[in-house]
């Protein structure tokens, strides 16, 4: 009787490993069949390459001083006319003073980061405008570190053109007066 349960249990089990067996040799088998095209053919689908393009791209860039950084250029505002849209990029076309906020210095100046003075705040800009236009807009394109914070050359961006630097400060002094 003995022998006869655990003959019993031999074949169960036997069975159910068969199974799942035929199971895994099913699933490759469908796979197989389902990724049957081969890797040459999608290579040569512009589409299937543009999403592993897409897939892989990296998320951040970095702008070296010095170094040629328009392929990091902001893209223009879609407000902008459409000749300007596809003019070139941030470093070779200047930004209004919006526009740059926008992109560039509302990072920090929206909130108040790094001791930024915050956008429209006149108690904050107040000692920074009596030092004068000349030297808030010296500032901002070649950095400043004082008591109060600290204000990275051209707001981090060194791809981002002088005169849209300086349309920046003037639009965030004329909300701030």
């Amino acid at each position: 009787m003995a022998k006869s349960r655990e003959l019993r249990f031999i074949n169960i089990f036997s069975v159910v490993v068969g199974g799942l067996v035929g199971l895994i040799i099913g699933g490759v088998l469908l796979a197989t069949h389902v990724g049957e095209r081969s890797e040459a053919e999608r290579l040569a689908d512009t589409e299937y390459r543009h999403e592993v393009q897409e897939r892989t791209a990296p998320f951040g860039r970095v702008a070296v001083a010095g170094q040629d950084n328009s392929a990091l250029a902001l893209a223009p505002a879609a407000s902008a006319p459409a000749a300007a849209s596809a003019a070139a990029p941030v470093a070779a076309s200047v930004l209004g003073g919006a526009q740059a906020y926008a992109g560039v210095c509302a990072v920090c100046h929206a909130a108040g980061v790094a001791g930024a003075p915050k956008f429209g705040d006149k108690a904050a800009w107040t000692p920074r405008l009596a030092q004068g236009i000349a030297t808030l807009k010296a500032h901002a394109l070649a950095g400043y570190q004082g008591k109060a914070g600290v204000m990275p050359a051209k707001g981090g961006r060194p791809d981002l053109a002088d005169q849209s630097v300086a349309n920046a400060v003037d639009y965030m002094v004329a909300a701030a007066k």
